[in-house]
């Protein structure tokens, strides 16, 4: 087993190739499902905002842009663009009168929804393409694939 990244380029050969074609694979498989989105107007970016608010529940745009990985003046504009969009909703922070508190409106969730139906029909179908052992590799690796998604 790896226990470091050093390992890749000291040990297995094997173990290296499975790495990059893990990581190619995941890249892939990743671009391919952000493209079957229900609304087109919305960036990936902005869809994964909306997403996060779905996890995790409200946040200040701080917190969004620490979860997300942008600076805060970049979340600050993709926050302005949802809620003119009608998808988030800014309220008065309970602790801070200085800050807003973004949450996703009902019309958000419902989008949401929609997506995640529309890219699981897009992978049952790919799925359908596999043999019985190949499906059933996939369904015992989801789990660690989840969990490597929150390491």
């Amino acid at each position: 087993m790896l226990t470091n990244m050093s390992d890749l380029s000291h040990g297995s050969g094997e173990d290296a190739a499975a790495v990059n074609s893990l990581r190619s694979a995941v890249m892939r498989l990743g671009r391919r499902l952000k493209h079957q989105r229900v609304d087109e107007s919305l960036s990936p970016t902005e869809m994964s905002v909306l997403g996060t608010l779905a996890r995790c529940g409200s946040a200040t745009p701080g917190e969004l842009a620490r979860k997300e990985h942008v600076q805060p003046p970049s979340m600050t504009r993709i926050v302005a663009l949802l809620e003119a969009k009608g998808l988030v909703r800014l309220e008065p922070h309970p602790d801070d009168r200085r800050q807003k508190v973004v949450s996703q409106t009902e019309e958000a969730e419902a989008m949401l929804e929609e997506s995640r139906r529309k890219r699981n029909v897009w992978l049952a179908s790919l799925v359908e393409g596999l043999d019985e052992d190949e499906w059933a590799k996939l369904r015992a690796a989801a789990p660690v694939l989840e969990k490597l998604a929150h390491l």
